[in-house]
C-alpha cells in the first residue's frame, strides 16, 4: 500500500484576510478553483518550493454557517521557520498576535483570521532564549 499527503483543507470566512495571513507566513498561491456550480473557491497556498505541502482554504460563496466559532478541535498546521524569532516579529509588526511566544527559541503558535491555531518551529533546534520573548507570556489559547 502506498500513501502520499496532499493537502490540509481549512474553512475561511474572509478568503483575502486570510490569504494575506498567509502570505505573512511566506507562503504563495500555487493553484486557484473557482466552482461556478458549488459557488466555492479553492486556493491552494504553500511555502516557495514546495508546492507538495499546500493548505488548501475553502472559501464558501454564500457563507458558511457551519464554520465554527473555534477551530481548536482541528488542531494545527506546522511549519518551519529559519528564524523563529524574525519570523515572530515580522508577524506581531503585522498585527498578528503571538499566542505562544518563542520562550524556548523554538516553538511559537498563532491563529490565522479563522481561528485556525498555525505551530512554527525553528529549523534545527532551540536557539538560545531572547528577550522580548523569553520572558513574554501566553496571549489566549493556541
Amino acid at each position: 500500500m502506498t500513501i502520499r499527503y496532499l493537502h490540509t483543507m481549512v474553512r475561511v470566512l474572509d478568503l483575502e484576510k486570510t490569504m494575506a495571513f498567509f502570505r505573512l507566513l511566506g507562503l504563495e498561491e500555487t493553484r486557484r478553483i473557482d466552482n461556478e456550480g458549488g459557488r466555492f473557491t479553492l486556493v491552494f497556498m504553500a511555502p516557495p518550493g514546495q508546492p507538495e505541502c499546500p493548505v488548501e482554504l475553502t472559501f464558501n460563496w454564500d457563507g458558511d454557517d457551519g464554520l465554527p466559532s473555534d477551530s481548536r478541535h482541528f488542531g494545527h498546521l506546522a511549519y518551519e521557520v529559519d528564524d523563529i524569532y524574525a519570523t515572530c516579529a515580522h508577524l506581531q509588526k503585522n498585527g498578528v498576535t503571538i499566542n505562544r511566544p518563542p520562550r524556548d527559541g523554538r516553538m511559537a503558535f498563532v491563529r490565522s483570521p479563522d481561528n485556525v491555531s498555525v505551530e512554527l518551529l525553528q529549523k534545527g533546534g532551540a536557539r538560545a532564549p531572547e528577550e522580548p520573548w523569553a520572558s513574554m507570556g501566553n496571549t489566549g489559547h493556541w
